[in-house]
């Protein structure tokens, strides 16, 4: 690990090590778990990290040793099901009871000292969240590292299905916590055969030939309904309305859980909970992989200042961002999440202009066909496609329109939530419609910088006007680079094909292609800054 990331602190303590304990769960399963502990003398605080996807690589060495190193207790256990634990695994439904459980057999062990924190990734986080439902009297800290609160907003954006994502999750859960070696073989089947997965009707249950039976997969694909009484009591957004236990938050511009990170920090906020944030130019996993360096500090230097009264590896102000186009950090006071937004506007010949339209006439169309999907490139995945990438090809495509304001002769920096506002009509009057900003410089490369998606239903010719949240970003665009708006009618297999039939994509057998005419008065919507200087 010190050979790999640069600039990891020297350990302070050399570490001891329990595995296989058995802890209670809340039904009473055994809860398998393993203690790393500093072998020194004295009282040190205890950090819980509760996983579904196994105690082993990468957990041991990231979170058991490292931390250990440096004076914590850690307490690694693998969910209800999961990892050896006894019982069944139903994601999110145990987890804020067997946490309350998991403290209730700490206050009985000696080495327990009364002070607590949290810490850990993706699911990792969620466990967080429903520990602080009722949080215990000795958690101190929290440290929610690229965490989900909202399951349902992670599968779904408005009934949109996040296919790509939940398939490479359904994989991540079912088998990493049987070793790496499950887990590489079930990622290979399916690579192999996600076009086959994702393109054959219809599309409900396609994953079985790579995945085997996943029933909780099965469940979240066919509630796209956050409303659904299937997703009653799983959101943990309300948790933070009331919360008081230091929380830092942890993200990237390319991860998949940015908007809920964002939102996280938003309501900690607004509830006087005091929190830190800082995002960097990762991706879901790259945050833990090159950013991990800059991740470990941030969460060392937290669970310090609040396990220990020690403060000082702590930044002066609340919130840490990169800046993409510029490859800086940034220390803000707070993050600007309603800044004045700098709208652009689409023109005849591609062009990108501030001037706005005198009319809402129709300005250019293209055909989506479902039988050649308009294929996703980069943006927030879980793949090893994910992140920043060279937008050319797709731009090539009949079915992608471009947008293309002239070279800037001073920079446009943006920061906070990036809009569309569209106004469409269609054939079919049904369809999708994928928008994204991109960054072209000089030499005419074309790079994402964020997205978003939303399904329409129009009515006959008549363009129906819709807003659509495309994430948030940090960014500069350079002297002589272009801003550029991109529009398609999809971004697959990212999400699923629209039948354009108005019939669920999981069960759809009938595709129809359909055309889909952008209007005049449509409008892409930049945050301005004026902090980057």
């Amino acid at each position: 690990m010190r050979a790999t990331w640069r600039g990891l602190p020297a350990k302070r303590y050399e570490v001891g090590w329990e595995p296989g304990l058995a802890v209670p769960a809340a039904d009473g399963s055994p809860l398998i778990t393993d203690h790393y502990f500093p072998r020194a003398e004295g009282d040190f605080p205890t950090l819980l990290v509760r996983s579904p996807y196994g105690r082993g690589l990468p957990w041991s060495p990231m979170y058991g040793l490292l931390f250990a190193e440096q004076g914590f207790h850690v307490v690694l256990q693998s969910c209800r099901g999961t990892g050896g634990s006894c019982g069944e695994h139903h994601p999110w439904r145990n987890e804020a009871a067997d946490g309350q459980a998991t403290v209730s057999w700490l206050r009985e062990r000696p080495w327990f000292n009364g002070t607590l924190g949290t810490v850990g990734p993706s699911y990792l986080g969620y466990v967080q969240w429903a520990l602080a439902v009722d949080p215990p009297p000795e958690l101190k800290a929290m440290v929610v590292q690229a965490g989900l609160h909202d399951p349902c907003a992670f599968f779904h954006t408005d009934g949109v299905l996040h296919l790509e994502n939940a398939l490479a999750v359904g994989a991540g859960m079912t088998y990493q916590h049987q070793g790496m070696v499950p887990l590489l073989k079930a990622s290979l089947r399916l690579h192999r055969r996600l076009r086959d997965i994702t393109t054959t009707p219809p599309l409900r249950g396609a994953h079985v030939s790579a995945l085997g039976e996943v029933p909780w997969l099965d469940d979240v694909m066919a509630h796209p309904d956050a409303n659904d009484a299937y997703w009653d009591g799983i959101s943990m957004a309300e948790v933070m309305d009331q919360l008081q236990v230091p929380t830092s938050l942890i993200g990237g511009w390319q991860d998949v859980l940015l908007d809920q990170t964002l939102e996280q920090y938003g309501r900690l906020r607004r509830a006087g909970c005091e929190t830190a944030l800082l995002v960097g130019p990762w991706t879901h996993t790259s945050a833990m992989q090159r950013g991990w360096p800059e991740v470990f500090a941030e969460s060392l230097a937290w669970l310090r200042a609040h396990l220990y009264a020690d403060p000082s590896g702590l930044r002066p102000t609340a919130v840490r961002v990169h800046i993409g186009g510029e490859d800086a950090w940034r220390d803000l006071d707070d993050w600007p999440s309603a800044p004045t937004a700098t709208s652009w506007y689409p023109a005849p010949n591609g062009h990108l202009t501030q001037q706005a339209p005198t009319d809402s006439a129709p300005l250019t169309t293209f055909r989506y066909d479902p039988d050649d999907p308009t294929p996703s490139v980069g943006g927030p995945l879980l793949s090893r496609m994910a992140g920043t990438r060279n937008n050319d090809t797709l731009e090539a495509r009949d079915d992608v329109l471009t947008f293309t304001g002239p070279p800037l002769t001073e920079p446009v920096d943006i920061m906070g939530p990036v809009s569309a506002r569209l106004s469409i009509s269609t054939d079919t009057g049904h369809s999708d419609v994928f928008t994204r900003l991109c960054d072209v410089d000089e030499q005419g490369r074309s790079v994402n910088v964020c997205d978003g998606l939303v399904r329409l239903r129009t009515t006959e010719h008549v363009p129906s006007q819709v807003t659509v949240p495309m994430s948030a970003t940090a960014h500069r665009f350079p002297v002589g680079h272009r801003i550029r708006w991109q529009i398609s009618g999809g971004a697959h297999p990212r999400y699923p094909r629209n039948p354009g039939t108005g019939e669920s994509p999981l069960d759809a057998t009938t595709y129809v292609p359909v055309r889909i005419t952008l209007h005049t008065d449509s409008a892409l919507m930049l945050p301005r800054s004026s902090g980057l200087t």
